[in-house]
């Protein structure tokens, strides 16, 4: 019980912190890369899609983005499932292949950008904190069933502790690479 605990607890704050990565590596730096496009959906004969489903997503150049749908058909559909997405994105069709070129950040945009994964951290900063409040009150109500002692208990709750400062720093880690990665010109 006492391993299930502690083993269970460690997973959840490592799926909190790589919900934190994954969120923060939406957050476009000006710089492209194919997971940009990864969560946007696509209308495929009435069905909402991912776009990594039915098209080819891959990197032309520094600064763009190459989509190249599987069908001739999705072209137009692809395209503005860009254009409409929250990105701030303008696609433009080039025959088979649909290019999405990546704007400039300003230094106003990159300030936004820095409130908004900011406010990502504080969030995986609560998860993991109410991860360890769920781990400390079943131990305590193993205490209350006489299940655990006492001195067991507090030391479980000293190692909850650490692993919770532990993922704390990992979250501040992240941020703080994503920040120096968004001012980065």
């Amino acid at each position: 019980m006492i391993t299930e605990i502690k083993k269970t607890t460690e997973q959840k704050m490592q799926k909190s912190l790589e919900a934190l990565k994954a969120d923060l590596g939406k957050v476009r730096t000006g710089r492209a890369h194919t997971g940009l496009l990864d969560h946007l959906m696509v209308d495929y004969y009435g069905n909402p899609t991912l776009i990594s489903q039915v098209a080819n997503i891959t990197l032309i150049d520094a600064r763009t983005i190459g989509v190249q749908p599987w069908e001739k058909k999705m072209i137009g559909a692809v395209e503005r499932a860009i254009r409409d997405s929250d990105l701030g994105l303008n696609p433009s069709t080039n025959g088979e292949i649909i290019r999405v070129p990546m704007p400039m950040l300003t230094e106003e945009r990159r300030r936004d950008l820095i409130k908004v994964i900011k406010a990502e951290g504080e969030n995986a900063r609560i998860a993991v904190r109410n991860i360890r409040r769920d781990a400390n009150n079943t131990l305590k109500d193993a205490l209350k069933k006489k299940e655990l002692a006492e001195d067991i208990e507090r030391r479980l709750q000293d190692e909850i502790q650490k692993l919770t400062d532990r993922f704390i720093a990992e979250i501040e880690k992240a941020l703080a690479a994503k920040e120096i990665d968004l001012m980065a010109v």
